[in-house]
């Protein structure tokens, strides 16, 4: 559970750090289009397919690659013995618009049948300023599409900062709790619990996890992965 006490901290933190957004700028046509080639190049192995599909929370920011959301993430399904790739398709800077745009092309080039995506999205949008509502709509727009496709769905949320006041708040933070009741999916509250106040966990800037840090998220959110995972066995 989230406590009122890292909810406070975590939007003091947001503020103080508002400014550093820039380091997650939408990043230029050359990095997307290189970092979607990444992934419709890897070699496919015989394992279930799961995409982390999110921005630089997910991608890894300044970490060695090994060391990002989705290689830790893999390590440790695969340790609890489940036979599954996590790739790696998060992208630093992208809104739910990004998202949206690039999804069907990281899902039409994924090595193999994506069986799996953990959505991500939506922190720059609230960095950002906005609307709760184009943010809603980008994420139901997603969720829409991976129904289409028949591809299980697991949803991490984010929390406002309460300097963006009381009604963008509850308007955002009404997100993900409401869409993944609707589309019956497993929810992850907020990808950054219990790591975001913790210093030792977190990089100079504030806003991205260390290795240590994705390591606690890992270990938060790897129950309700397996758990998805059993469920289709």
């Amino acid at each position: 559970m989230i406590s009122l006490r890292n909810l406070s901290l975590y939007g003091a933190l947001l503020f103080l750090f508002q400014g550093l957004v820039a380091c997650d700028a939408a990043p230029p046509p050359d990095q997307v289009k290189q970092t979607q080639q990444m992934a419709s190049k890897q070699n496919a192995e015989p394992t279930r397919l799961v995409v982390a599909f999110g921005d630089s929370l997910y991608a890894g920011y300044q970490l060695d690659p090994k060391d990002g959301f989705a290689p830790q993430l893999q390590a440790a399904l695969r340790k609890q013995g489940f036979a599954v790739s996590v790739l790696n398709a998060g992208v630093s800077g992208d809104t739910t618009a990004a998202g949206k745009a690039r999804l069907n092309f990281v899902l039409d080039n994924a090595p193999q049948e994506v069986e799996m995506v953990i959505l991500g999205l939506g922190g720059n949008d609230m960095l950002r300023g906005i609307r709760p509502e184009e943010t809603r709509a980008n994420i139901t727009a997603m969720m829409d599409e991976l129904k289409k496709r028949r591809i299980d769905v697991v949803l991490t949320g984010m929390i406002a900062a309460p300097n963006l006041g009381a009604d963008y708040a509850s308007k955002f933070n009404s997100i993900y709790p409401d869409l993944a009741k609707e589309y019956d999916t497993p929810l992850y509250p907020f990808f950054l619990d219990g790591v975001v106040t913790d210093s030792k966990l977190m990089l100079a800037d504030g806003i991205h996890p260390n290795k240590q840090g994705v390591s606690k998220i890992v270990t938060g959110i790897e129950p309700v992965i397996a758990s998805a995972l059993k469920a289709n066995e």
